[in-house]
């Protein structure tokens, strides 16, 4: 059985989170884009992750979970991350469309579960100053911290 991270990264923000994380578990990270079927044999942990664009992940790893054949998570334990902005520090139009359209972690969450996996941990969302990064102080350490609860 193996532990395995897989995650997109627009700016490198969501790899370093991914990285981390993976090393906190005993984990491989993978980018979506050097991922096959056959990484998902054998899984006990799959710890998935993306930024956050409109309200959902990447559209490369929106592709790689409709891809995953239905069940095929069964008995795996999953969980779900983003990177995103923090609703305080955006301007009153942008936090109303966050409350409207929200984040990537949860909508990745629900298909690993529609797809048989075990929720392990709530997803959860790590901060980034502004579009590009860098990653808010403390993500870093938070994110290694949430996946021991």
């Amino acid at each position: 059985m193996k532990n395995l991270v897989i995650y997109d990264s627009q700016f490198g923000n969501t790899e370093k989170i991914a990285q981390a994380i993976a090393e906190s578990i005993s984990a491989q990270a993978i980018k979506v884009t050097n991922i096959n079927n056959s990484n998902l044999d054998n899984l006990n942990i799959l710890l998935i992750g993306s930024p956050t664009q409109g309200g959902r992940a990447t559209a490369a790893l929106q592709s790689f979970l409709e891809q995953i054949p239905a069940g095929k998570l069964e008995g795996v334990k999953v969980a779900a991350f983003d990177t995103r902005l923090s609703e305080t520090e955006v301007n009153f139009a942008l936090r109303l469309l966050i409350k409207t359209i929200g984040y990537a972690a949860p909508k990745i969450a629900k298909i690993l579960v529609g797809k048989g996996g075990k929720e392990m941990v709530p997803s959860e969302g790590f901060i980034v100053k502004g579009k590009l990064g860098p990653l808010a102080d403390g993500e870093i350490e938070r994110s290694k911290e949430w996946i021991k609860v």
